[in-house]
């Protein structure tokens, strides 16, 4: 039966999770140099089109159908193109409890985009677009479509016979024969038994992972590290930050997939936890450096939203101010660890996402109460070691699947169609050479301005003055 009040809020949380993804375009586009900001944002924005259509072709048939012989690593292709998907959740017990079953599909759409659009930060300035789209495709098919099978695949209980076929009336609300949907679910979330409310595994590790792959891959920014490569609009970075902290509450509360009291827990340990990173992470880097950054209270606050989004529905809000202190002090610390091994991940995918997802789902199982879980405790409230122990195992299997599948992908991409564009267009421009578009109107020198003529100028002769573009 239809709950209209449960479907109102997931179409909500669904708008506020797709509003994530201009507001990583903003965030990202603020912390590159100028020259390199509509492609920074394009990166995301192209994103939400390819993710868009590969899901309704045969991403959530991948994610969300199961088999038995698959052992819950991916589904199958019975629900290619959205078929038979009319009917309302929750008729003996799927996803969501009187939500439509489109509804949920769109919901989950949403965290698929910008899992992808994450990965861009790390090859900021330097990847060709055509290259990006090519990994791009590739990558949500053989990566995030299956890890989220593993992850957010919960299955169900329908009733079965003996060879595992749904008894007559175990379908869908609608009446739909849509058996396919129902299965033992993905490996992680029911066989294994990790915690990951709202994606820290699938969405965090998973695209932080794929950052650090991308970036071993396509190398260095011309300059790096000797050339300062500082954020160009510091107030851009602020306002992508606000709107990412605003649509994680849907990312977040709106996994609980009803309006019920753990989306209430979940919207608060998701406010309390990033508030508390940010100040984590400006009083780490005023004590390391001596000064407290605009930029630093948005990075750290981004970092708290990565580490408490697979806590969120398993710790109590004393839990979420501990996720959030660990999770700014950490990755603040972590991101100038690119510096030491040499990596240039271009605006700290790896530092923040990796990191901060990694902490977070480690903290589930420290952390964890039966008062918000409903069962699994952590070890700090008398779980023992079992539940830290699943957790690690989710963490690290997400993390090596991704990073060596991505790999693997980027090396094809750059030695096919290319996945770098070459050192003159980097030192003119990205915008300009890929785009034919510049951010900012430039003067040409001649009276005019906004001339693409003059914008090159501008840009080549800042960048071969040795100062940032």
């Amino acid at each position: 039966m239809l709950d209209t009040g449960h479907t109102a809020w997931m179409l909500c949380a669904s708008a506020l999770v797709l509003l994530m993804t201009p507001g990583l375009a903003f965030f990202y586009g603020g912390l590159t140099r100028s020259k390199s900001t509509l492609n920074m944002m394009m990166m995301s924005f192209i994103s939400i089109g390819i993710v868009s259509l590969l899901w309704v072709l045969y991403g959530f048939s991948i994610a969300f159908t199961t088999t038995k012989g698959h052992a819950g690593l991916f589904g199958t292709l019975d629900a290619i193109g959205l078929k038979d998907m009319g009917g309302i959740h929750g008729a003996i017990g799927t996803y969501a409890t009187g939500v439509p079953d489109l509804v949920y599909v769109a919901f989950q759409l949403m965290f698929a985009i910008i899992t992808v659009a994450l990965i861009s930060g790390s090859i900021a300035d330097r990847a060709k677009f055509g290259g990006w789209v090519l990994f791009s495709i590739l990558w949500a098919t053989i990566v995030y479509f299956p890890v989220a099978n593993w992850v957010f695949n919960f299955g169900t209980t329908a009733a079965t016979d003996a060879s595992g076929n749904i008894l007559p009336g175990q379908h869908l609300g609608n009446g739909a024969a849509s058996a396919y949907l129902y299965g033992t679910g993905g490996w992680i979330s029911n066989r294994l038994g990790a915690l990951d409310f709202a994606g820290g595994t699938a969405v965090h590790i998973n695209a932080g992972a794929a950052a650090l792959a991308c970036a071993i891959v396509i190398g260095k920014r011309k300059g790096w590290p000797g050339t300062a490569m500082r954020p160009h609009n510091v107030p851009s970075v602020l306002l992508g930050a606000g709107l990412l902290w605003f649509g994680w509450f849907g990312f977040n509360a709106g996994s609980a997939l009803q309006a019920n009291r753990i989306a209430a827990q979940a919207f608060l340990n998701t406010m309390i936890a990033t508030a508390i990173a940010g100040l984590a992470w400006v009083g780490t880097e005023r004590l390391k450096d001596g000064h407290a950054t605009n930029v630093g209270f948005a990075s750290g606050a981004v970092a708290g939203l990565v580490a408490i989004t697979p806590a969120c529905g398993s710790v109590n809000t004393l839990g979420s101010m501990a996720v959030g202190a660990v999770a700014g002090g950490l990755c603040c610390l972590a991101v100038g660890l690119k510096y030491r091994f040499g990596l240039d991940d271009s605006l700290d995918v790896v530092g923040v996402h990796l990191v901060g997802g990694i902490a977070g789902t480690l903290l589930v199982g420290l952390l964890a109460t039966d008062k918000v879980t409903g069962g699994p405790k952590g070890l700090f409230f008398g779980g023992g070691w079992h539940q830290l122990l699943v957790q690690f195992i989710a963490a690290m299997s997400v993390l090596a699947y991704s990073f060596t599948v991505a790999l693997i992908l980027a090396f094809l991409v750059h030695k096919t169609i290319g996945f770098r564009i070459s050192e003159e267009d980097e030192m003119t421009g990205i915008d300009l050479i890929t785009h034919a578009e510049t951010a900012y109107e430039f003067s040409n020198g001649l009276g005019g301005s906004g001339s693409v003529l003059g914008a090159q100028r501008a840009a080549l002769s800042v960048e071969k003055s040795g100062a940032d573009a």
